[in-house]
Formats: structure tokens, C-alpha cells, sequence
């Protein structure tokens, strides 16, 4: 590890902001962390907003042209804009996470080290004479993510937090949808060994990333609490907290923004549920209005009223990027219509696609199914086990089965947590559910949304590995499945069982003359390009879904009702 120096500066384009670069943070244990503090040229205390992370405090970011804030040489990716918010009275300080940037050490993300030396990072800065005493913390992503984390440990200056599209749960939100791995994250991993040990980085810090974190996050692929400190403890996070998602972020973040509205302890929390990419939304006038209002009044003592308002913001979409803003007072709303559309998997009609099926009010009385393989179409090799290698992972025909309702007599709105029960049964000793719901047009054409990395969506997804069916009683409700992930339930081959499908939750109008389609498959479905997952090798038999009788499988859905 180098000696990298510190060193202050003023002025330029950013007069009257005073910038501290390789500022020394003390851990615990006698480490030292670096950070950059960005703060009023001025006399006074000021409250400081806080990240800590691995994306390197020096590494420039350039926004894309069209976001709303111009671009800056302050600007750092998933961050607050200095030149924004130092005006206004706040400090920033970025810190590079142990082993990251020009900190030293071994990086492991998301740790309980990492969250350890976060608290000591909030409890230094509200100690600076700069500071009064009061540390907030707001970010997108990575910088969300562990916002959770270190509000486990109740850092006594810690006064509220901001998380901005973040998961909470490691294992659930992140490494592995419904028990089956995310190789996003995989991929993420690679590309910041790659920025630290090719990258620039590389001359700070030429020995880090060498704990085996790809070996920990693939090996323990049941929750068996070796991520105990990467998930939230809701019972401990008692802060006034603004949890902000996104509809389009079912491939990483979203649940882990409602799920802390609806569990976390504190008594003062608020939910706002967005659309569109996965930084646009924090740049805008108006996401910055609604975090500066919060931060105001629990940082600074601000009686704006941002509290008295409903605690709920959600953006009612309406299909191609358009929607409307809405306030309620609970999530779930509590005049949701728990819709069942149920599988009807009688013989298809004539002319109609082998594998199509209906979505119907009622259970059909007597029992069908249908039966499609497990495997996909590339007999690759290296591809059998991974959607990465299926263009875009495009349905494809025979993968699975696609259900359509009926075209809807008038504009329905389904906003809220989706759940799916099924009848299923295997070949082999397991299998995997991939869950697509898709708004289908007149023209029998999708209507898309823009998913959080600027890609088309559809409206909902949801996954399941068979053998992880278990639920947890406790936690789990009619609308949201919670399954336990703690030991395998494997299958006898032609053995029927029941599950419970966990779909993401999801805000859309469908409107008057379009169908609801579910795509029940084995692997990746439309939409999923930068969200693929890994398929265990025994998905090679056939996989049978049934419906009807005493075999009642349906979809969940929160259908709103016009107030």
C-alpha cells in the first residue's frame, strides 16, 4: 500500500466549497480509512451525509447527457452532487471502503467488517468540529445497500437514512432469486476486482481483493446465516428511514425497498416507488425536493410538514414509460382486491401454440396439466447451466408454458406484492420456476417498461428452485411468500407438490382491450438481459405444471380498485 497524502483545496467551479481529499478515518482496529470531505467554505457546523463503498471516491464519473444535474468534476457515481447539496448546508464525505480505492486492506462487500467500519466512520465524522453531531446517510445502490447494514448496529450519531434503490437481504435480493444464483452478482464482482487490479486503482493498492468473496457467495447457497451481517435485522432498525425503489429494479433491488417499509421497526419511515433507469430518478429536481425535505427536517430540525404528509409515494405506470404519482397511507393498500386467476390448462384450441393455456376467474373442476422440457434450446455445453449464453434470454418456443387472460373489459390497475400457487412435478429430482407477467396490446405485441439499466421490461418476475419450497410460517403471508432457504426439499421423479411462487411487487394500469400473460419456464424469460441466473445441471427431464380440481393453481394479483 502506498502513502497517500491528504490535502485541501478551494474555489474553481466550485467556490465556495472546501474539499479535504485522503482525509484519515479511524477504525476499531487500528486501520485507517480514506476519504474525501466536501464541505461549506464557511464558518458554522453542518450536518455531514455519509457513503462508504467500493466505487473508488477519485473515479470520475461522467452522467449520461440527459440527466437533469449537469455534470461536474465533483461528481462521483451513485452519489450526491456537491455542488448541489454544499449550498444548501451539508457536508459530504466519501470514504472508500476497506481495501477499495486508496483505503487499505482486504475488501469483502457488503461485511460485517465493512458495516463495522462504517459505524466508526458516522460516529468520527459527527465527532469533527465541522460537524453538528448529526450524520445522515443517501445513495443509490451499493451506497443504499449498506445503509441496511450498518443501521443494524444503531450507531448512536446516525439520525436517519436515505436508501435509494438498495436490496437488503444479500442471499434473498441479490445472490440468489428464490434459491437459484443471480449471476449478475457474479459478474459485478469481477468487474471491481478488475477496476482495482487492472484500473488505476491497482497503484494504491496493488494486494487487495484477495479474500475468496466468489467462493463464499456460491458456496453457501442456502441461508444458513453466513450472511447474517449482509441481511437487515428489521427489529434493529428503529431510524427515521425514506426507503426509495423502483418497479423496473426486479432483477436486484426493489424488494429489499419494500420490504423495509414493511417490516423495519422504525416508527417514522417513508416509501416512494419510482420507474425508469437506476440513476435518472435521484438526479431529478424532484428527487432531490423529496430527499432534502426529509434530510432537512431530521438532520437540521426542519418543521416542514415532510412527516405529516402520507408516507407513501408510488408512480402508478401505465405502460411505455408513462404513469401517474399517487399517495397512500400503508403498503399494501389496504383496498386491495386479492385477485385469483386461475391456470387453465385444458387442450389448447386449434391453431393455437402448444404450449398456451388461460388465465380464468374460476378453478377449473377437473384436473389438467401440461408438460414441457426442462432444458433449454443450446445444447452448448458450457451454456446448458446459464441463460447468459440465450440471446437476451428470449422466450423460446416449447420453453415452458404462456397463459393469457381473456382481453380485459376495462382498464385495471394491479399494484402491490404478486404470488403464484402452483402444482408442479419433475423427471428429475428438482426443478426451476421463472415467472414472467407481461401486458400484452391489441396487436398481441408487449408493452414494455425501462428497466433499470435503460433495457425493456416487462411488468413483474419471480423465481422459485422447487426443492427450496419451504416457507417460513412466521413471515410468510398470503400475498408474499417468505421461504426459509435452509435445506433442500428434493423430489422423487413424477412426485406432485405445492408451491408458492414469490413475484416481486409491481405497479401497472393495463388498459381496456389488453391481456395479462403469465410465461411459467425453466430458465430466463423476456426482459432478463443483465439479470440471468445459473440452472443447475439436472434441469435435462421434463418438467409438468397442473391446474384444476383439487390441484388449484393461480396467480395473485392486487388489483386497485378506482377510489
Amino acid at each position: 500500500m502506498l502513502d497517500v497524502k491528504s490535502e485541501t483545496t478551494t474555489g474553481g467551479a466550485a467556490s465556495g466549497i472546501l474539499v479535504e481529499r485522503n482525509v484519515d478515518v479511524p477504525t476499531r482496529d487500528g486501520s485507517r480509512l480514506k476519504a474525501d470531505v466536501l464541505r461549506p467554505d464557511a464558518d458554522g457546523r453542518f450536518p455531514a451525509l455519509l457513503n462508504l463503498g467500493p466505487y473508488q471516491k477519485d473515479k470520475v464519473w461522467i452522467p449520461p447527457e440527459n440527466l437533469e444535474e449537469k455534470p461536474n468534476p465533483l461528481m462521483n457515481w451513485e452519489t450526491i452532487n456537491p455542488e448541489w447539496w454544499i449550498p444548501r448546508g451539508y457536508a459530504s464525505v466519501r470514504i472508500d471502503a476497506r481495501g477499495t480505492g486508496k483505503s487499505p486492506g482486504r475488501t469483502e462487500p457488503w461485511s460485517l467488517q465493512e458495516s463495522l467500519d462504517y459505524y466508526d466512520a458516522i460516529e468520527w465524522a459527527a465527532a469533527q468540529p465541522w460537524c453538528n453531531g448529526k450524520v445522515g446517510l443517501i445513495g443509490i445502490s451499493y451506497f443504499a445497500i449498506n445503509q441496511w447494514f450498518v443501521a443494524n448496529h444503531q450507531p448512536p450519531s446516525l439520525a436517519c437514512i436515505v436508501p435509494w434503490e438498495g436490496f437488503a437481504d444479500l442471499y434473498r435480493d441479490a445472490l440468489f432469486h428464490g434459491g437459484i444464483l443471480n449471476q449478475f452478482m457474479t459478474n459485478w464482482f469481477v468487474t471491481h476486482l478488475c477496476h482495482h487490479l487492472i484500473g488505476r486503482a491497482y497503484r494504491d493498492n496493488p494486494d487487495t481483493f484477495t479474500a475468496d468473496t466468489l467462493w463464499r457467495w456460491v458456496r453457501n447457497n442456502l441461508d444458513s446465516g453466513t450472511f447474517a451481517g449482509e441481511q437487515a435485522q428489521w427489529d434493529k432498525i428503529t431510524l427515521p428511514l425514506f426507503s426509495v425503489g423502483n418497479w423496473s429494479g426486479m432483477g436486484l433491488h426493489l424488494r429489499g425497498n419494500t420490504e423495509a417499509f414493511l417490516r423495519a421497526a422504525s416508527k417514522q419511515k417513508k416509501l416512494r416507488m419510482h420507474s425508469g433507469t437506476h440513476v435518472h430518478p435521484f438526479y431529478t429536481e424532484q428527487g432531490r425536493q423529496e430527499q432534502l425535505r426529509f434530510l432537512d427536517h431530521w438532520l437540521k430540525g426542519i418543521d416542514n410538514g415532510v412527516m405529516d404528509e402520507p408516507p407513501v409515494r408510488l408512480f402508478i405506470r401505465h405502460g411505455n414509460g408513462e404513469g401517474v404519482w399517487r399517495d397512500e397511507q400503508e403498503w399494501p393498500l389496504a383496498r386491495t382486491r386479492w385477485t385469483k386467476m386461475h391456470l387453465d390448462l385444458s387442450a389448447p384450441k386449434a391453431g393455437a401454440p402448444v404450449n398456451s393455456g388461460g388465465l380464468i376467474a374460476d378453478n377449473p373442476a377437473e384436473t389438467a396439466s401440461r408438460t414441457y422440457f426442462a432444458s433449454g434450446a443450446s445444447k452448448g455445453g458450457s451454456s446448458s447451466a446459464s441463460s447468459t449464453f440465450l440471446a437476451s434470454g428470449a422466450m423460446q418456443a416449447g420453453m415452458g408454458i404462456s397463459l393469457d387472460s381473456a382481453p380485459l373489459a376495462q382498464d385495471t390497475e394491479i399494484t402491490g406484492p404478486v404470488a403464484a400457487t402452483l402444482w408442479v412435478s419433475s423427471t428429475t429430482e428438482d426443478m426451476d420456476l421463472f415467472l414472467t407477467i407481461r401486458d400484452i396490446d391489441q396487436d398481441g405485441n408487449d408493452v414494455w417498461e425501462v428497466g433499470q439499466q435503460g433495457q425493456q421490461v416487462p411488468v413483474a418476475k419471480g423465481w422459485l428452485r422447487v426443492s427450496h419450497r419451504e416457507l417460513d410460517p412466521e413471515l410468510t403471508k398470503p400475498w408474499r411468500p417468505y421461504h426459509r432457504h435452509q435445506r433442500r426439499l428434493y423430489l422423487a421423479p413424477g412426485e406432485v407438490v405445492k408451491v408458492e411462487v414469490e413475484i416481486w411487487p409491481t405497479s401497472m394500469v393495463f388498459r381496456k382491450g389488453h391481456r395479462i400473460r403469465l410465461d411459467i419456464q425453466p430458465r430466463d424469460g423476456v426482459g432478463s438481459v443483465h439479470y440471468t441466473h445459473y440452472h443447475a445441471d439436472y434441469n435435462t427431464g421434463t418438467n409438468t405444471i397442473y391446474s384444476g380440481g383439487d390441484k388449484e393453481s393461480f396467480l395473485l394479483l392486487p388489483e386497485i380498485p378506482p377510489k
